[in-house]
């Protein structure tokens, strides 16, 4: 492995990059489902799970008063992205700690030990799109369908945003858990708390209007309200992507300087 990582003299810094990043990427994917008898269906069946105990609880038990009909595809909207940066967040805890030899006898930078998560999760999340597209299909005949509008296309806008804000959170996260080990424990108890300060089981238009400005500052809120927006119109807000959009790039600003400031030291503990 350390040997197919060395890229080519002849290529650019970016391309040897790109070759290494990649080749992490598919062999994480490789590993994670080749003796795995579903495969790609664990990458969906986690949101699938929880969307139909969201489903279930909101819709039978409590009649809920927040989101918009089709209620599942409503969930699904938001729980797609939210597992993607779930989970890459977790995995970025372990990303120096898991494979630590591996990363001290190659050269390649870094980055890429946080990147090729974010990438593979990334890619488990464009696969499990078609899980949306199945349940609105099913909804087409009855009161209220799922429908596609024009704001589909801000679909990629939302992508390019989780995955600044989520590479920026895993280069602060994953060098500093190697000195503070108890802080892989608290990103999980940070986490869960974010799931529920974000829209997915509620709207962004369900939070009240005195909360409304603080809550544009949770950067997920105006990423998956772009998602959202591709069959529920009614729940873009261009504040809240505006925000999201400042802070996600900050946030990865501030993860290349404590990347950068602590790898040398990374490196002689793990």
């Amino acid at each position: 492995m350390s040997a197919a990582l060395e890229a080519r003299p002849t290529r650019s810094a970016f391309a040897r990059y790109r070759h290494s990043l990649w080749l992490l990427t598919t062999r994480d994917l490789k590993v994670r489902y080749s003796t795995s008898f579903l495969g790609y269906f664990w990458s969906i069946l986690d949101p699938l799970v929880m969307a139909a105990i969201y489903w279930f609880v909101f819709t039978v038990i409590f009649h809920r008063g927040v989101g918009h009909e089709p209620y599942i595809v409503f969930l699904l909207t938001a729980l797609l992205p939210w597992t993607w940066f779930n989970g890459s967040i977790s995995d970025s805890t372990r990303a120096f700690t898991k494979e630590a030899k591996l990363i001290r006898s190659t050269k390649i930078p870094r980055t890429i030990w946080v990147a090729r998560l974010v990438l593979s999760k990334g890619i488990e999340f464009v696969v499990s799109l078609p899980v949306i597209v199945f349940f609105a299909l099913l909804t087409l005949g009855t009161p209220d369908p799922a429908r596609l509008h024009w704001e589909v296309l801000l679909v990629p806008l939302a992508v390019a945003m989780q995955a600044v804000l989520t590479l920026g959170i895993g280069l602060i996260v994953a060098p500093l858990v190697v000195f503070f080990r108890d802080l892989e424990r608290a990103v999980k108890l940070g986490l869960r708390f974010m799931f529920y300060a974000s829209p997915v089981v509620y709207g962004v238009v369900n939070v009240p209007k005195d909360f409304r400005p603080f809550a544009a500052f949770n950067p997920m809120s105006g990423i998956l309200s772009l998602y959202r927006s591709a069959f529920f119109p009614q729940e873009l807000s261009w504040f809240d992507v505006g925000i999201s959009a400042v802070i996600s790039v900050a946030i990865l600003g501030i993860g290349l300087l404590v990347f950068r400031r602590t790898i040398a030291t990374v490196l002689k503990e793990i």
